[in-house]
């Protein structure tokens, strides 16, 4: 019986390790606009998004800047040094006040051979963001502008995601939301007073998407 309540107080809790620092991991405070790693950048580790939100942006040779991806809480970003990437092929920059942790590669490498809890929990993330990706490669392809800007707002409301919708989002520029959709700065801001007339967006400093914004992403 001794045995059976040692054996349950050091069962693994992924939460745990991703919420304290330990061997191999550190946790970093990040103001808002602060860049967390580069493009180009050696990569040697696995970030976890402990608080706020970041964004993940590509450069092209011409000098052309695209945001391929925005993050929140409970994200994983990085993994690309886990299959073997050499260095980083994008550059990631918070939106807000963040606290990340950082995992060194081994030691995640370490934690999946070593813990199924933990494998399970990446496995999971990594097949719920491929999943992401190749719906916003259809949204890109079918969906109009208005759609894809109803979209975009209601996943940086984290709608459809586990947890409660964060109606209030931070502030982001129409210029940066125009990039994550594919379109121009006019048409974003075309959209945006379109939503807010018809009441599906409230902003005055911060920006509050209300659930009524489903009916753009859903009407046909």
């Amino acid at each position: 019986m001794r045995e059976m309540t040692e054996k349950k107080k050091t069962l693994f809790d992924p939460k745990k390790f991703l919420s304290v620092p330990g061997v191999g991991r550190t946790t970093w405070p990040y103001e808002e606009n602060t860049v967390i790693f580069s493009q180009g950048e050696e990569a040697n580790a696995l970030l976890y998004i402990q608080k706020g939100k970041i964004k993940i942006t590509v450069l092209s040779k011409g000098g052309k800047e695209a945001v391929i991806a925005m993050l929140g809480e409970g994200d994983f970003f990085g993994e690309g040094c886990l299959a073997g990437q050499p260095l980083r092929i994008s550059t990631a920059t918070a939106i807000t006040a963040c606290s990340i942790m950082r995992m060194e590669k081994a030691t995640v490498v370490e934690m999946l051979h070593k813990e199924p809890a933990f494998a399970q929990l990446l496995l999971a993330y990594m097949l719920t963001r491929t999943i992401r990706i190749e719906s916003d490669l259809v949204d890109q392809l079918f969906n109009s502008s208005e759609k894809r800007l109803a979209r975009a707002l209601l996943l940086l409301a984290n709608f459809g995601k586990e947890g409660k919708p964060e109606t209030v989002i931070p502030t982001i520029s129409q210029e940066t939301l125009a990039e994550i959709i594919g379109t121009t700065r006019s048409r974003v801001s075309f959209f945006m007073n379109k939503f807010r007339r018809l009441g599906f967006i409230k902003y005055n400093g911060a920006l509050e998407v209300h659930s009524s914004l489903l009916n753009v992403v859903l009407h046909d």
